[in-house]
């Protein structure tokens, strides 16, 4: 009898986060993304919601490889809680790669677990599967979506993806790449469906650039705009229009500063040392020559912008003349 493919989510499936698909063909699995979840409201104590590895750590020594689709907790959050129990090479693209490893860092996996960094375009073997990466985008760097082939088929998952024809970084989504699969036949399509039943349109990232640079020019203080951590193009669109309005750009919130430096050394995020200051150095600036990049967009306690709205963060006490902006996407 022939073997079948099975496809068993672990998480993200009728729900928001924790993304974890689990590929099996005879003995060997493969698994597209490890990410994690955010607590309820109602699950006091609790700081982060993983998947169940149950499965996985019962069938680690057939776990070929580890695919990411992109960067955002939801997909790569929950990594260092499987890597503890499964050692199996993980392969994402650069920026990926960089948050990733930055996680492994700070659990001291760094020396236990292979990664590697893949291009778009490039395609990798692992046991019967065979796995391209096709770039598509997204609110963050470097997303793509895989064409998986199997023995008995081709599967395309998506990942998250936004149809953006006018993105900051200029790439746009591979559509030859993905017409080049539809034309050979894909058997299965694993898609990301997020607001799938909203028949309205989502704006280019460009037009949200428009908003901010007239907010930033018209403000008469400081901007404290709060945004995800991961959402480089919009840190990029902020940098920009505060540059252009001869504001000096203060990060804050350690996700943020720490994904502003990997942005920055890999290639993603540009602005000049000379326009970024420390949160230290704000009250030496008058304010109208600051935009303050934080988190908190979603009210997260203990963020950034929740110990200023507070009046318990170190550096940054907000004032009746400062511009508050949240990013809501």
């Amino acid at each position: 009898m022939a073997e079948k493919l099975k496809i068993i989510s672990l998480g993200g499936l009728n729900e928001i986060g924790k993304n974890l698909t689990v590929y099996e063909y005879g003995n060997d699995i493969i698994l597209v993304d490890v990410g994690m979840g955010f607590p309820d409201n109602d699950m006091y104590g609790i700081d982060v919601v993983i998947p169940d590895f149950t499965y996985l750590i019962q069938n680690r020594d057939r776990i070929r490889a580890i695919f990411i689709t992109h960067g955002h907790e939801d997909h790569i959050g929950a990594i260092p809680y499987l890597m503890r129990d499964v050692n199996a090479p993980i392969y994402a693209t650069r920026m990926s790669a960089g948050l990733i490893k930055l996680k492994l860092d700070e659990h001291r996996l760094s020396d236990k677990v292979k990664l590697i960094t893949c291009e778009s375009g490039e395609t990798v073997k692992a046991g019967r599967f065979s796995v391209e990466f096709i770039h598509i985008n997204h609110s963050i760097a470097d997303a793509v979506a895989f064409a998986i082939r199997t023995p008995v088929g081709v599967c395309l998952h998506t990942g998250d993806f936004k149809l953006d024809q006018t993105p900051i970084d200029g790439v746009t989504t591979d559509f030859a790449a993905i017409t080049r699969f539809s034309e050979k036949g894909v058997d299965l399509m694993m898609s990301d469906s997020t607001g799938a039943m909203n028949p309205n349109f989502t704006p280019s990232e460009a037009e949200v650039g428009k908003t901010l640079a007239s907010i930033i020019s018209q403000a008469e203080g400081r901007v404290i705009i709060a945004s995800f951590a991961s959402h480089i193009h919009r840190m990029q669109q902020i940098c920009d229009a505060a540059v252009a309005n001869g504001r000096k750009v203060v990060v804050t919130g350690r996700s943020m500063i720490q994904n502003t430096d990997i942005a920055r050394k890999l290639g993603y995020l540009s602005i000049r040392d000379d326009d970024l200051i420390d949160a230290y150095e704000i009250n030496d600036i008058p304010p109208e020559k600051v935009v303050i990049m934080c988190t908190g967009s979603q009210g997260e306690p203990m963020s950034a912008l929740y110990r200023m709205a507070y009046g318990s963060h170190r550096q940054v006490e907000v004032g009746p003349h400062d511009k508050r902006s949240e990013e809501h996407t």
